[in-house]
């Protein structure tokens, strides 16, 4: 048995070495993470574990992960707000309270870097967060903010204007710029409330888009175009994009069902119909 164990342990610190060898312009730092047991130990290293680009090992009694990560395509603030994301706290980020109320009983560690509120900016409160970001290096992360989804909005548009005019070509070819703008964006650059959105809405957003990019009839590209626009509301919404957003709505699309889509002109070009219907819908609502 004393043998079986010895030869598991080696077996296991292979793989853990092999795993840090794979990783290129490896950089590692020690950063401490909240947590309790195995599972806190298994869902912090999970969170963190990107293949060949991030590895960590998390010890439950020192509270300690040391990270490795290529330094040239990983950033540890984008690791720190994953495993924030998971649920727990560090110095630099705090797990949103939703996060950390979903963990397993075993697993609610004392919050003591909330209590200390060392980083203010970091809870999951929008309007602290805006308070932060009135100072000179607030506004420049705002600013960052806005580029990293200016284009996944702007792409989503020229989507919405292709089905106007009815172009299924024009359409498909709009799907994969914003395919494009989708996989440029560096969450670690968001804002803790809008990388949470992000994070919830990005299957959909891939998996809608992917749809329309791959669908040669016009009427397949709208339906999927349904689903789109509900997972970009919901991103748009948190995200307060530059200038003012319309979404509009036509009661006759869907096959009655109804169907939603945003624009940036206030005027109704609905991009269900086309030309057929060109002005058939309302704006319910006006986002600034």
């Amino acid at each position: 048995m004393k043998k079986i164990i010895i030869t598991a342990f080696v077996a296991g610190l292979f793989s853990i070495t092999s795993s840090y060898a794979q990783i290129k312009n490896a950089t590692t730092v020690e950063v401490k993470i909240s947590g309790n047991c195995g599972m806190c130990e298994s869902n912090i290293e999970k969170a963190a574990t990107d293949k060949k680009l991030s590895i960590a090992d998390w010890n439950k009694d020192s509270k300690m992960a040391t990270i490795t990560y290529n330094s040239k395509k990983k950033d540890l603030n984008a690791i720190l707000k994953k495993i924030a994301l998971a649920g727990y706290d560090s110095e630099q980020f705090l797990a949103p309270d939703a996060a950390y109320n979903n963990l397993p009983g075993c697993c609610k560690y004392d919050r003591t870097f909330k209590t200390a509120a060392t980083m203010p900016a970091m809870k999951d409160n929008a309007a602290t967060e805006m308070k932060m970001n009135t100072t000179e290096d607030g506004m420049a992360g705002m600013a960052q903010e806005k580029n990293q989804l200016g284009m996944v909005f702007d792409n989503y548009f020229m989507v919405k204007d292709a089905l106007v005019k009815s172009d299924a070509t024009l359409t498909a070819t709009n799907a994969g710029k914003l395919l494009d703008a989708i996989n440029e964006v560096k969450m670690e650059k968001l804002s803790m409330t809008v990388h949470t959105e992000w994070m919830k809405q990005l299957e959909g957003i891939k998996a809608a888009t992917n749809k329309i990019k791959s669908e040669s009839a016009i009427a397949g590209q709208r339906k999927s175009f349904i689903d789109l626009t509900s997972n970009v509301y919901a991103l748009i919404k948190i995200a307060q994009p530059e200038g003012i957003v319309y979404y509009q709505h036509c009661p006759m699309a869907n096959s009655g069902k109804g169907a939603d889509w945003l624009s940036k002109d206030s005027n109704i070009k609905n991009p269900y119909y086309g030309s057929m219907m060109l002005t058939c819908g309302s704006t319910v609502e006006t986002i600034k």
